[in-house]
């Protein structure tokens, strides 16, 4: 089975040359953005995302200029979308290392998000691709709309499973539809491959949120570099919850409802409700979500010839499956 480490092995040159090129875009005059980014940019996580940009393209061509400037445009407004997220929710530590807003403050941090998306704008536009230009446009409405979706979905409570996949289609799976669609623009595919693939990229982008969301009910701390909880805190009902309050039979089901729809949460209130999303199924729920999505990205998958790119797509679902942080 091909795992993460041999997809980046086998596109290494690649993978090299985006991180050349980030580098280089986000040099500036400033001594102070200077040393934030190099102190950021220590830390990678998988890259995900600019993996799904170049598989796309090398699926259908040679990964030319244009790809790896996609991959850095996707990339950096994903990481920009991260140092946002961090001053909203007041985080400490990412990755294993202090945030921005937590090494500075949040309006430095505010700021080099703003630079990151800034940058990521001129990535695709350098591609000369209308397209690629409007998907990292219409990206960065998705994401922050579906951010919003959440927030007003807490505040109002509302708990149904279209409106909790509506809102990860947004906030994370649009990211994934993007890069499968910006790497087959690149590679100049512009045919129904681009839609097929691009419904492999958001199952494969839900199935990554959700296995975000089930951290929140079962993993550590330490493994995941947030507090166990964090989304209760927020007043977000994940799938694991979900299910549990919309399935169960136990008599403390309507208690936990009411429980759920609280302003604030203590950690006692906070660690009930996990235990009642954990003994009412919701973990398991969730696991088998997430192998039925498997089940139909591979058919999607299916109807391109077998090669090592597409095994390379599946063994990321699994790889999104299997991971513990």
């Amino acid at each position: 089975m091909t795992t993460i480490e041999e997809i980046q092995q086998s596109i290494a040159p690649e993978l090299q040359a985006l991180n050349d090129l980030i580098s280089r875009q986000l040099e500036s005059s400033n001594s102070l953005m200077n040393a934030i980014v190099t102190n950021y940019l220590k830390t990678k996580g998988k890259q995900i995302r600019p993996i799904i940009v170049i598989l796309s393209a090398k699926m259908f061509g040679a990964v030319s200029r244009q790809v790896i400037a996609s991959a850095a445009a996707v990339e950096l407004l994903h990481n920009s979308s991260l140092i946002h997220d961090d001053v909203i929710d007041e985080s400490k530590m990412r990755r294993g290392t202090p945030t921005v807003n937590s090494s500075w403050d949040n309006h430095i941090a505010v700021l080099v998000g703003d630079f990151f998306v800034s940058v990521a704008l001129q990535q695709a536009i350098s591609t000369g691709d209308i397209r690629i230009v409007e998907s990292i446009s219409d990206l960065g409405k998705q994401l922050s709309l579906g951010e919003l979706d959440q927030i007003y979905n807490a505040r109002y409570h509302t708990l149904t499973e279209e409106a909790y996949f509506e809102i990860i289609n947004r906030k994370t799976a649009s990211l994934f539809v993007a890069c499968a669609r910006m790497g087959c623009f690149a590679a100049g595919v512009d045919d129904e491959r681009i839609d097929t693939l691009s419904m492999f990229a958001r199952l494969l982008g839900e199935c990554f949120q959700i296995k975000d969301d089930i951290f929140d009910y079962v993993a550590t701390g330490e493994s995941i570099g947030k507090p166990v909880g964090n989304d209760l805190r927020e007043g977000k009902i994940t799938l694991p919850l979900l299910y549990a309050l919309t399935n169960s039979t136990s008599p403390r089901r309507q208690d936990m409802v009411e429980l759920s729809r609280k302003e604030q949460l203590n950690d006692t209130e906070i660690q009930q409700l996990i235990d009642f999303a954990v003994e009412e199924g919701g973990i398991g729920y969730a696991y088998a979500k997430m192998a039925s999505l498997r089940d139909e990205a591979a058919g999607i998958i299916a109807q391109f010839p077998p090669s090592e790119i597409t095994r390379g797509f599946m063994a990321i679902f699994d790889y999104i499956i299997d991971r513990e942080n």
